[in-house]
């Protein structure tokens, strides 16, 4: 049997140990995003929304959106406020399922991780210059062709003297 003592001693420490023991430090955690996760989109977003449970910091290139195709967007600059993160993004690839890879640096100092899923249902907002013929080939070709009726007519004048 142990001595009351002792007893006493052991439960002196394990309440001291709960009372005098912080919180356990935890990594943030995102708490909302927009595209949310599963998210089905009839048109791609412009922008990436993150929301974490407190403040962060970004590594070098905090996003990446990769259609199922291998499609990478383009990502414009982050902005950063507490625990809001905002990248404008261009979208390319059209109708997909795309993933979102993030990577935030906690208050802790620790990097964190996740990855998102949405599906793009219908076109890209944006849409590449390069569909459709390039304008510049247009005016070659109005050029030519005023070219072509201004021959002509200088030989059908010639062709009357």
């Amino acid at each position: 049997m142990i001595p009351r003592r002792a007893s006493g001693a052991v439960l002196a420490a394990v309440i001291g140990l709960l009372v005098l023991a912080g919180p356990a430090s935890a990594h943030t955690e995102l708490e909302s995003s927009s595209p949310a996760e599963g998210a089905s989109l009839t048109t791609a977003p412009t922008q990436v929304r993150l929301t974490f449970g407190e403040p962060v910091t970004l590594p070098p290139d905090p996003v990446k959106v990769t259609g199922r195709d291998g499609t990478a967007w383009q990502i414009g600059a982050p902005a950063v406020e507490g625990g809001v993160v905002t990248v404008p993004v261009t979208p390319s690839g059209g109708a997909q399922a795309y993933t979102l890879t993030w990577q935030v640096v906690a208050k802790d100092g620790d990097n964190v991780t996740g990855t998102l899923h949405f599906t793009v249902t219908g076109a890209s907002a944006t849409t590449p210059d390069s569909v459709g013929i390039p304008s510049w080939i247009w005016a070659i070709v109005a050029i030519a062709g005023l070219l072509a009726v201004i021959v002509v007519g200088v030989r059908q004048l010639r062709g009357r003297r």
